[in-house]
């Protein structure tokens, strides 16, 4: 075993040098997983809705939604919604979130997704296209698009 002039070998100062990287390591991916499972609430903070934002949900539909999937450049399933939104009122909305819901054969909710399919403003009697993709589905998911229900805007 080599030694520098202190009298300490080299494999043992790689070995420290592994072990306080892994440890920096182990900290840095136990906050990540900290950060994804923080409740949303804690995670964005956004004023809540008004009377005349939830009347408005109503006025927003879901139409042609389909299902499709497509294998990426790593050999992962990628799973892809497609649909249409229409906003049937008289106010732009810059914002929207919406509550997609995948269900099993025996129509149980496996799978609870909440999408922003806006990133430009849907005006007034406006339809336009969305996509909103998922890496990985449940096994027991029925292969049906989910419901979509819009559950926040913004003007």
């Amino acid at each position: 075993m080599s030694r520098n002039e202190r009298g300490v070998s080299t494999p043992i100062i790689i070995f420290i040098v592994l072990g306080a990287l892994a440890v920096l390591l182990a900290l840095w991916v136990i906050e990540l997983h900290r950060a994804a499972t923080r409740p949303t609430s804690l995670r964005e903070t956004r004023p809540p809705m008004g009377a005349e934002q939830k009347a408005y949900l109503s006025f927003l539909s879901f139409s042609d939604l389909r299902m499709s999937a497509a294998v990426n450049y790593l050999g992962d399933t990628v799973t892809y919604l497609d649909g249409n939104i229409t906003n049937k009122g008289t106010r732009p909305v810059q914002s929207l979130e919406v509550e997609l819901n995948f269900v099993d054969t025996m129509n149980q909710v496996v799978l609870r997704e909440n999408a922003h399919p806006l990133s430009t403003p849907l005006q007034p009697g406006e339809t336009r296209a969305f996509r909103v993709s998922f890496g990985h589905m449940p096994v027991d998911w029925n292969q049906a698009p989910p419901s979509a229900k819009a559950v926040y805007l913004e003007f």
